[in-house]
C-alpha cells in the first residue's frame, strides 16, 4: 500500500503531475471529438457535391 501512495505522491510533485495528465487527456479527447465531427461534416459535404455533379452530368454513378 505504501508503494501506491508513494507513486501517487511522486516525491512531492504528484499535485502537479496528475492534473497535467488529466488536462492532457481532456485535450486529446476534445481533439478526437472535433476531428470526428469535422470528418463527418466533410463527408456529408462531399456527398452533396457528388450528387450535384451527377445531376449536372445527367447520369448514373456508373457513367462517371
Amino acid at each position: 500500500m505504501d508503494s501506491i501512495s508513494s507513486m501517487l505522491h511522486m516525491g512531492g510533485y504528484g499535485g502537479y503531475v496528475w492534473p497535467a495528465y488529466a488536462i492532457s487527456a481532456v485535450v486529446l479527447v476534445l481533439v478526437l471529438v472535433v476531428s470526428l465531427l469535422g470528418a463527418r461534416r466533410d463527408e456529408a459535404e462531399l456527398d452533396v457535391l457528388q450528387q450535384a455533379r451527377r445531376a449536372r452530368r445527367g447520369g448514373t454513378p456508373e457513367s462517371l
